[in-house]
């Protein structure tokens, strides 16, 4: 059996959702888990899928368009960014264009907190005037919800991050206050996938509610709801998630994050 961690059973599960010809667009993202989620995590599922069966998925990180994914810089600073070979670079002011021109196919994000629609909040936990703890802030989140053609949201799995109600909403996922995306005139696909350390959902359900669309090997349907702070739907059913092959294990090791720069943490 082929050994793996959670990192890279997440990272292939992305990988596999991606298609040849698609553009999808990777934030700049802090240290640490942050950054494997919002980073790391993006990067190894992109490369993955161009060495397998999406050869031509093209990747957009901050203002620069197609870096080289062979050469993985060791730090992402700003100046290891403008140093990084690229096929092209655009100017911080037209970075969020691509989203508004409907360039974007996938937005990879992460919150501090989702709730049951994919309302997404980076913004402030508690009233927004007078926060419990002040976020990141909206960095380019609502132009990932509002405009991308899916979203996939990467995030690690507990009753505080996934709740019935999100205190702020950076990113508007399926429904906000009883107003859908149609309502809100919103162009983009809205979120499609949710990628955790539990298990994987979607929002087919009657009115695009979260549900459950596998469960991690190893993982119980009880653990999955005991960490999620609103009612989850399961099919009667429950799928697996597919694991890893030990070629996609040997291309993420030796190929893509040698040095385990992207999926450290």
């Amino acid at each position: 059996m082929t050994e793996y961690t959670l990192n890279e059973l997440m990272a292939v599960n992305v990988a596999h959702q991606l298609r040849d010809n698609e553009m999808g667009f990777i934030g700049v993202g802090t240290g640490g888990r942050a950054f494997t989620m919002a980073v790391g995590l993006p990067i190894v599922a992109a490369r993955l899928a161009q060495l397998t069966h999406a050869p031509n998925f093209t990747v957009q990180i901050g203002t620069i368009i197609s870096p080289d994914l062979k050469k993985i810089p060791r730090e992402f600073t700003q100046s290891t960014l403008t140093s990084w070979p690229t096929a092209a670079r655009i100017r911080a002011d037209d970075n969020l264009d691509m989203f508004v021109k409907g360039k974007v196919d996938v937005g990879f994000i992460s919150g501090a907190q989702i709730d049951q629609y994919g309302n997404l909040n980076i913004t402030a936990i508690g009233n927004y005037i007078k926060p419990k703890v002040r976020l990141v802030g909206c960095l380019a989140l609502p132009e990932h919800q509002a405009f991308a053609q899916r979203t996939f949201i990467i995030t690690d799995q507990n009753s505080r991050t996934f709740i019935e109600k999100v205190d702020f909403v950076t990113g508007v996922g399926w429904n906000v206050n009883g107003k859908t995306r149609k309502d809100l005139n919103l162009p983009g696909g809205g979120p499609t996938f949710v990628f955790t350390d539990l298990a994987i959902f979607d929002f087919n359900a009657e009115g695009h509610r979260m549900q459950v669309a596998s469960i991690h090997p190893g993982v119980t349907p009880s653990e999955v709801q005991e960490k999620t702070g609103f009612p989850l739907e399961f099919p009667k059913n429950i799928p697996v998630t597919t694991v890893p092959t030990a070629e996609e294990i040997r291309l993420i090791h030796d190929e893509i994050d040698p040095e385990n720069i992207l999926l450290k943490y």
